[in-house]
C-alpha cells in the first residue's frame, strides 16, 4: 500500500528485451564474421581471456565500450561465474553464453531508457539518479553503471549473500558511481531518504507488473522514469495491472517499440505509465482502494 504522499508525475516503461536469445540463434556468414575480442587485463593471476559472441561487430554492443569498460566487464563476469559456484547467481556457466545472456541483454535497455527519458523527463542523461530493484547479481545494474559511469547506480537486494557479492563486483571492477542496499523493495518506499529521489527506477523480471508498480512508484522522483523490462509479451499483464496502476494515480500510455540492434527487428514494447495531478487526500484514498483491491484479487483471483 502506497503511503500518502505530494502530488507525483512519474514514468513507467515496461521493456521486454530477450537480446541474448535472438543474438544466439541469429545466422551468420562468412561475410559476416563471429566478433571476437581480447581482453589484455589479467586478473588473479590468470590468463588473458578471449571471448566470442554470435554478435557480429557490426551489430554487437559490447564493441562500443572503451577497451577500460570492456576490462570491467570481463573483471565482472569472471567473478560472477567464480562466485556462482558456491551459491546461486545466474544458470549461465559459461563466459561466452553470460556475454550474450546478461551482458547484451543489459545493454540493450539503455536505448529505450535514455529515449523514454528524454521524451517525458528530461533535456539531458547525462547525470541520471537510478535505482536496480531486485538487482540479484548485479543485472542490469553493474552493466548499465560500466556502461554509463556519468551515472549514479542502486543496486537493490534483499539477500545478504547476493549483497556480499555485488560489494565485491563493485570492489574489484573499480566502480565509484554504484552504491549497494540490502533491503526489501517494498519497505524501502517508506524511508524518507530514499522516497522520490531517483530519475531511474529500473527491474528485471522481479515480479508482476501490480506488484512492480507498488514497489517502484514511491522510490521516482515526480516526474521520473519506471522501467519494468520483460522476457516476453506483456500486454495481458499489464492489463491485468491496469486498474491497480490507476488506483496508484497511473494512467497508460501509447506503446513505444524499440529495435534490437543485432537483428534489425522492433522487438522490444516499451509502455509509458504517467500520474495524474493528485493531493495528499487522494494518495490516501486510493491507497485505501488498492489495499481493498489486493484483498479482492487474493480472494477471487483474475484467470
Amino acid at each position: 500500500m502506497i503511503l500518502p504522499g505530494r502530488s507525483r508525475i512519474c514514468r513507467v516503461s515496461i521493456a521486454p528485451f530477450s537480446l541474448g536469445y535472438f543474438v544466439k540463434h541469429h545466422p551468420t556468414s562468412p561475410s559476416r564474421p563471429f566478433f571476437s575480442f581480447t581482453f589484455k587485463f589479467n586478473s588473479n593471476g590468470r590468463k588473458p581471456q578471449s571471448f566470442t559472441t554470435t554478435a557480429t561487430r557490426e551489430t554487437s554492443l559490447l564493441h562500443t565500450l572503451t577497451s577500460t569498460q570492456q576490462q570491467q566487464v570481463e573483471l565482472y563476469i569472471h567473478s560472477l561465474l567464480q562466485w556462482n559456484q558456491k551459491m546461486n547467481l545466474t544458470a549461465v556457466k559459461d563466459e561466452n553464453e553470460a556475454m550474450e545472456r546478461h551482458v547484451e541483454d543489459s545493454l540493450a535497455i539503455i536505448e529505450p531508457i535514455t529515449s523514454s527519458y528524454l521524451s517525458h523527463c528530461g533535456t539531458s542523461c547525462e547525470n541520471l539518479n537510478l535505482i536496480d530493484v531486485g538487482t540479484g547479481a548485479g543485472l542490469p545494474g553493474v552493466i548499465l553503471a560500466i556502461a554509463c559511469p556519468g551515472w549514479k547506480l542502486t543496486l537493490l537486494e534483499s539477500m545478504r549473500k547476493r549483497c556480499d557479492f555485488l560489494e565485491h563486483a563493485v570492489s574489484v571492477t573499480g566502480l565509484s558511481n554504484v552504491q549497494v542496499i540490502r533491503e526489501r523493495a517494498e519497505n524501502l518506499g517508506h524511508k524518507p531518504g530514499l522516497r522520490e529521489v531517483f530519475d531511474i527506477a529500473v527491474a528485471r523480471a522481479v515480479a508482476e507488473m501490480r506488484i512492480l508498480a507498488e514497489y517502484c512508484l514511491p522510490l521516482v522522483r515526480v516526474g521520473g522514469l519506471f522501467v519494468a523490462a520483460k522476457g516476453h509479451d506483456p500486454q495481458e499483464e499489464v492489463k491485468r495491472a491496469e486498474r491497480a496502476i490507476k488506483l496508484m494515480g497511473a494512467s497508460l500510455l501509447p506503446t513505444f517499440t524499440g529495435l534490437l540492434p543485432c537483428l534489425s527487428l522492433s522487438q522490444n514494447f516499451v509502455y509509458i505509465l504517467t500520474a495524474v495531478e493528485s493531493n495528499i487526500i487522494t494518495h490516501a484514498f486510493n491507497g485505501i482502494l488498492l489495499m481493498l483491491f489486493r484483498i479482492c484479487l487474493a480472494c477471487c483471483p483474475i484467470s
